[in-house]
């Protein structure tokens, strides 16, 4: 079965950077797109970046040019590197697969338990 466990996640000041890291199994992940959504205090969920198995990658308007999600096909792997954090960006992130095609446009198939980020002003 497949399982996503996410790690990398901390306390962070306004202006800095982390990278999440998710790792997959049970899962044929050269070819699974992989997305990163987010559920702030308050919020619902919502998709944030995601990456076909090629390394085609797509962003919500919000992240473009802070944060980059890339992928190590080789270790199973994807991340998120975020960059200019903001207090908005205050969220457990997920790691998600969505099938195998373009970012964002299907619906989630398997979800990691969350790692916390929060950023502080």
């Amino acid at each position: 079965q497949v399982h996503l466990v996410e790690s990398g996640g901390g306390l962070v000041q306004a202006g800095g950077s982390l990278r999440l890291t998710c790792e997959a199994s049970g899962t044929i992940f050269s070819i699974a797109t992989m997305a990163w959504h987010r559920q702030g205090p308050g919020r619902q969920r919502e998709w944030v970046a995601g990456i076909t198995g090629g390394g085609h990658t797509s962003y919500v308007d919000s992240v473009k040019a802070r944060f980059i999600i890339s992928r190590d096909n080789a270790k199973n792997t994807v991340y998120l590197q975020m960059n200019s954090l903001k207090p908005e960006d205050t969220a457990v992130y997920f790691c998600a697969t969505e099938g195998t095609g373009y970012p964002g446009l299907s619906t989630p198939n398997y979800w990691g338990q969350g790692t916390q980020v929060t950023v502080s002003s």
